[in-house]
């Protein structure tokens, strides 16, 4: 009995040892769940890059400053609890975590490095690929302009109504094309129909009205359609072909109002621009303009919140603007025109800053209201 009792000392000393005086670092299990966590962000922020315009708030960028701040904190509490573990004489255990934690956030940096890093030089072509484009399409008008009275492109007849699709755009004149009547008068046409005009009259190409950020928006081209008229050419068509949507990458001016659009208007007037983020187009629907707040005075918006106006072409990060003067600007704000107007809304009584987002039907307000719109999205014709 004796011998029994002098062995339990020894045998509680070692169950402290072993189990009650030896433990986990809580800080570095905490570094591990950290970093695991920056892992499990890092494909969904890679998502967020590559898919372009924020389509919520929860845009590139604010997801990439939560996982520069789980990959930081991470990192912090790896190297606190190395230090602690070291120091402990054993008592602390975890060292593995603590590493983990201090790690993981060199791998993400460096998978940063391999696949984001890459896609700016790209990205910044593209933009640069769309101000060009814009370029050319405004020297395309001024030469339109000159034959025309000063007008700028204006599918149509007199009186003609905006719709999604001009009824024949392979009709053999303009009036079975837009279905105007014997005068002139009457009938419909379209935003892609106008722009087209340059094509037919100013000698400019298919390939100027694509942006390459839009990765499903591609030539126009004759040669793949069936069932044309022999030695049928680009000049003798009245819209980018059956589909135009999928041709046509930029927004236009609202031209079938009561403000015609010429050449003596303002010159700080915006005309043309990357697709109009609030209206549908045949790869996405419109964003949500409950999200869009300008960040200036009286509005009070944040950054995320403003960049919620943006063209999706780019990121969210901008879109390039053609104004009246022919010249091209990347614009950081949509509220970039004459008196901050927003260049894809319609003024909202003394608000040119927000205003009201475009839809199918809306006109601008006055003569020096900048309404960029697309064509709404309609069945493909047969």
């Amino acid at each position: 009995m004796s011998e029994f009792n002098s062995q339990r000392p020894a045998q509680r000393a070692g169950i402290e040892k072993g189990c009650g005086g030896v433990r986990l670092s809580a800080m570095a299990g905490a570094a591990a769940g950290l970093a695991l966590l920056g892992v499990l962000l890092l494909p969904g922020y890679l998502w967020t890059f590559k898919k372009g315009g924020p389509p919520s708030l929860f845009t590139p960028y604010s997801y990439g400053w939560i996982l520069l701040s789980v990959s930081l904190l991470s990192a912090i509490l790896g190297l606190i609890s190395a230090a602690r573990i070291a120091m402990s004489g054993g008592r602390l255990t975890g060292r593995a975590f603590a590493w983990i934690g201090v790690g993981a956030p060199a791998v993400q940096a460096l998978l940063f490095l391999v696949l984001v890093l890459p896609a700016v030089p790209r990205s910044r072509a593209f933009r640069m690929t769309c101000g060009t484009n814009l370029a050319g399409i405004g020297k395309a008008m001024l030469i339109y302009a000159n034959d025309y009275e000063d007008q700028l492109p204006q599918a149509g007849g007199r009186h003609s109504a905006w719709a999604a699709r001009i009824p024949d755009w392979k009709a053999p004149n303009r009036y079975a094309a837009y279905g105007l009547d014997p005068s002139g008068t009457g009938g419909q046409a379209s935003i892609s129909a106008s722009l087209y005009l340059l094509v037919k009259y100013a000698e400019a190409l298919p390939p100027s009205f694509v942006c390459t950020g839009e990765v499903k928006v591609t030539r126009f081209e004759l040669a793949v359609l069936r069932g044309l008229p022999q030695d049928f050419a680009l000049i003798d068509a009245w819209d980018f072909g059956p589909d135009p949507l999928r041709h046509v990458s930029y927004a236009y001016q609202q031209v079938y109002g009561s403000h015609r659009l010429t050449t003596d208007g303002n010159p700080g007037m915006a005309i043309a621009a990357e697709r109009n983020p609030w209206m549908d187009s045949p790869f996405g629907k419109g964003g949500n303009f409950a999200l869009f707040s300008p960040d200036i005075a009286p509005f009070g918006g944040t950054m995320q919140a403003a960049l919620q106006g943006n063209a999706r072409a780019h990121r969210g990060d901008g879109q390039n603007v053609l104004f009246l003067d022919s010249h091209v600007e990347f614009a950081r704000r949509a509220f970039y025109a004459v008196d901050d107007d927003n260049i894809y809304t319609a003024w909202d009584g003394a608000d040119k800053v927000r205003g009201l987002p475009a839809q199918f039907g809306s006109v601008p307000a006055g003569p020096t209201d900048s309404l960029l719109v697309n064509d709404p999205v309609v069945p493909k014709n047969p």
